[in-house]
């Protein structure tokens, strides 16, 4: 809140008393756009999730601006369909190519419609300035409590903390009514931390041998949570002092401090002797602080993954609904523009860039998402036609401004409440920048955006709908298989066993998202989804089955009928449910 209040309200005045109220308007919309994108996490990590968005947006503005003043209204809405396809194939990759996607096409209608005096390069730069102002914010400003020690890696302490106390609360859940959900947090909580350490590294700087020992932190923390997880497997009550152990490594982490005395070790089942084992090997890493090898944070997702997303079935059929919806928009505002009996519509770009918001299948299901989208600019539309008759000019819209930004960490907490949050940021910088009070067209336009979603998101598309779930559950599939036949090979690298565990949790839990996602969709959109749940849960035993393989293959050396029995179980239910060529493949191995 404090990084949003200092971001676009200051960047917006320092505009007008430089008289570049314009270049102040695009700094202000930059540093919104990345406010939306500003969440809890690492420092490291902002600089992707902030910067690659801004750079996508920059260049939207860049392109949008130029096609605005060099086509006609026809190639225009070509192109921005176009570039509709291509953002939303781009989309389909990941969370943050998602937010770079957005932000490509909603900079390129406002290039395109937002009349300036500016050519496209200073416009791009303007938004830059905005976006980058608030990374180095993000960057400099400590996070509230962490004054104590480094401050710098005050996000990434936290997140593997919270993987120690996941862990513990795991281990007490064995045998419990919560035992899954548990599991399934700690998978959530690996997730965080391994992105809050991905980023760039200090390598050469004073701060490099904290980062190490964060790194040697988070590697320790890998065979523990191999062990809670086959414990969980087995589903046996384990002794109470159990997870003590975590729970004291946590507050180490924490207070960046030596473990302390553990817990006596109870070794009477192997996923216990290997809980103990990794306790112990922990207590040693957090000794000697030793950094970790990059690999165990998992394998990297390159330019190849991102192209097969992109191409993919899940990319192919978002880029279309995108594309479809873009141009259709932008169609519609255009001809709105020039309708005589219309009037003048200064603002046609609102009706593009509201579509794209809505059309984002990561926000929710589709009818919830056009729900709260009109909820929202209403309310916030409204509050804003009030507070406009009331604040002194431009003192008073640069304060709202200035509040709205602080809002916005808040309000992305729900897409409603977001979306009045940044109704009232756009109207006050529309007014700011010298136009009228628009509110009565705002709610216009995000109607007419809501019926043009609602209708192109129901409509048949080439190829099998659902394409991005399966997609997503093909790649956890994959990435079960390549696990399971690592273990059964017994490679002694463990390692790449770990890299290779955490891929598939991984994928497995942003499949089981886009599934939630899909089944909370109307019965027209959800029915061609219906059945993966149940892929995924199989897929999910598929891989504590495998752990627990691995925890007692290490301790015992051989499998039991039991492990064994399992492993058959979850393959042939998985050739039951379709995925015969990649169960075949791993019941072969």
């Amino acid at each position: 809140m404090c990084r949003g209040a200092l971001a676009a309200g200051p960047l917006l005045l320092a505009g007008m008393l430089g008289g570049q109220t314009a270049s102040g308007v695009l700094a202000a919309i930059g540093a919104m756009l990345a406010g939306i994108n500003d969440r809890p996490g690492s420092r490291r990590a902002s600089v992707k999730r902030l910067g690659v968005p801004a750079l996508a947006g920059a260049l939207g503005l860049f392109l949008g601006t130029y096609a605005g003043q060099g086509l006609a209204a026809v190639p225009l809405t070509l192109a921005l369909t176009a570039l509709g396809l291509v953002a939303g194939g781009i989309s389909a990759v990941g969370p943050v190519a998602s937010a770079a996607g957005t932000q490509l096409l909603v900079a390129a209608a406002i290039g395109a419609g937002m009349p300036a005096a500016e050519s496209g390069w200073q416009r791009a730069l303007a938004f830059l300035a905005g976006a980058g102002w608030l990374l180095v914010l993000r960057l400099a400003l400590p996070t509230p409590g962490s004054l104590a020690g480094d401050f710098r890696f005050d996000g990434e302490r936290e997140a593997v903390a919270d993987v120690y106390d996941a862990i513990a609360a795991l281990v007490d859940a064995v045998g419990g009514e919560h035992a899954t959900a548990r599991r399934a947090a700690l998978t959530a909580a690996l997730d965080h931390a391994q992105d809050a350490l991905a980023g760039p590294r200090l390598r050469r700087y004073a701060g490099c041998a904290a980062e190490r020992r964060l790194h040697a932190r988070f590697a320790a923390a890998l065979p523990l949570a191999e062990a809670a997880t086959a414990l969980y497997w087995s589903g046996e009550a384990v002794p109470a002092r159990a997870a003590e152990g975590p729970r004291r490594l946590a507050a180490a982490v924490r207070g960046n401090t030596g473990t302390g005395p553990l817990p006596a070790p109870h070794r009477s089942a192997p996923a216990l002797r290997a809980l103990d084992d990794a306790l112990l090997r922990a207590a040693d890493a957090f000794d000697r602080g030793e950094g970790a090898h990059r690999g165990l944070l998992g394998r990297r997702r390159g330019f190849r993954h991102a192209l097969r997303a992109a191409l993919g079935t899940g990319g192919r059929e978002y880029g279309l609904r995108v594309a479809l919806c873009f141009g259709a928009s932008a169609a519609i505002a255009q001809a709105l523009h020039h309708a005589r009996w219309y009037g003048q519509h200064e603002h046609w770009y609102w009706l593009p860039a509201t579509a794209v918001f809505l059309v984002k299948p990561d926000l929710g299901p589709l009818a919830s998402r056009v729900l709260c989208r009109a909820a929202g600019t209403v309310l916030g539309a409204l509050v804003f036609a009030g507070l406009a008759a009331l604040l002194p000019r431009p003192a008073g819209l640069v304060a709202l401004v200035a509040v709205c930004g602080a809002v916005i960490p808040v309000a992305t907490r729900h897409f409603a409440a977001l979306t009045a949050a940044v109704t009232v940021l756009v109207l006050a910088l529309v007014m700011a920048g010298g136009e009228p009070q628009a509110s009565v067209s705002r709610i216009g336009e995000t109607l007419l955006a809501c019926a043009l979603v609602l209708v192109v998101g129901h409509l048949p598309m080439p190829g099998e709908r659902g394409g991005g779930v399966r997609a997503r559950l093909a790649a956890a599939g994959s990435a079960a298989d390549a696990y399971l036949l690592h273990v059964l090979g017994e490679s002694g690298d463990r390692a790449e066993r770990w890299a290779l565990r955490r891929e598939a949790y991984r994928t497995l839990a942003e499949a089981r998202t886009a599934i939630a996602v899909a089944a909370a969709e109307l019965p027209a959109l959800a029915r061609h989804t219906e059945g993966t749940d149940a892929v995924a849960e199989v897929l999910e035993r598929l891989v504590d089955t495998t752990t627990a393989c691995a925890v007692h293959l290490d301790e015992t050396g051989r499998l039991t009928p039991r492990h064994l029995s399992r492993l058959r179980d979850a393959l042939g239910e998985l050739e039951r449910r379709g995925m015969r060529e990649r169960a075949g493949a791993a019941a072969a191995a």
